[in-house]
């Protein structure tokens, strides 16, 4: 490794230091405020507003621009299926800053154990263990009593960030399907193009930067019943992965 390979290095180092210490910090510093916020749900759409604006700071800090693109607009106080797809670690950030309507992640429950930000985030998600078959029933049944209260749900469909970087979308779980379809809920299929290059779990790699998202037509839920949940899926599915294909071969 030569000079300016050790000094690039460093810079992403400095870099990713400065965005965990931005994220820990505004926690910490708006804690008080937060606590009492969180601690009763009907409060959740004011918790959102300023998870939002910590969101959109954040990104900003670090140097990323968004451009939205969306085939449909989404309708004030209506809930919503949001899947997009999971390459990074700022998917969470991305997420808040380019979507209006409220909504609960649905998350890895191996999350809390961040110092600070553990603490907020199991207050305000519904959380997971994959592997648990109660784990995950007691998280669906979360889910349904978010919903039946207005909000809308975002769950990353694939599960987690794929191990292996080249795969261009891993393969999709079932959850989400089965609560819109409960719920006849719109899913709205999203495309993230650049977190992985952005800011990917490779460790000194990265950068500042655009960070495109487009926000593909609506599915409509109404008339499908529980048979329909691999169909929904497969579809969901298609159309982030070939909207992914096509950007990477256009760049």
């Amino acid at each position: 490794m030569d000079a300016m390979e050790y000094f690039r290095n460093f810079l992403i180092l400095i870099w990713r230091i400065w965005l965990v210490a931005w994220m820990l910090g505004t926690i910490l510093v708006a804690l008080p405020v937060l606590i009492i916020i969180i601690s009763r749900e009907e409060w959740y759409p004011i918790f959102f507003k300023i998870a939002r604006a910590w969101a959109n700071t954040v990104l900003f800090v670090m140097g990323f621009s968004t451009k939205v693109s969306r085939e449909e607009e989404s309708i004030p106080h209506k809930s919503y299926m949001f899947c997009p797809n999971h390459t990074s670690a700022i998917d969470i950030l991305l997420m808040l800053s380019v979507t209006k309507n409220p909504f609960v992640f649905l998350g890895k429950k191996e999350l809390v154990n961040i110092p600070v930000f553990g603490y907020v985030y199991k207050r305000t998600c519904i959380l997971v263990d994959r592997n648990d078959m109660r784990s995950r029933r007691a998280a669906f049944k979360e889910a349904q009593k978010r919903l039946k209260k207005g909000l809308s749900i975002c769950i990353f469909p694939e599960g987690k960030v794929p191990d292996d970087e080249s795969i261009l979308l891993d393969e999709f779980q079932k959850g989400a399907f089965r609560l819109a379809i409960d719920f006849k809920i719109p899913v709205v299929p999203i495309t993230f193009y650049d977190c992985k290059k952005r800011f990917s779990y490779t460790f000194f790699s990265g950068s500042p930067g655009l960070l495109r998202v487009k926000m593909h037509r609506f599915i409509n839920t109404t008339d499908l019943v529980q048979q329909d949940i691999n169909t929904l899926k497969d579809k969901t599915y298609q159309i982030i992965y070939n909207d992914l294909a096509e950007d990477q071969k256009n760049h």
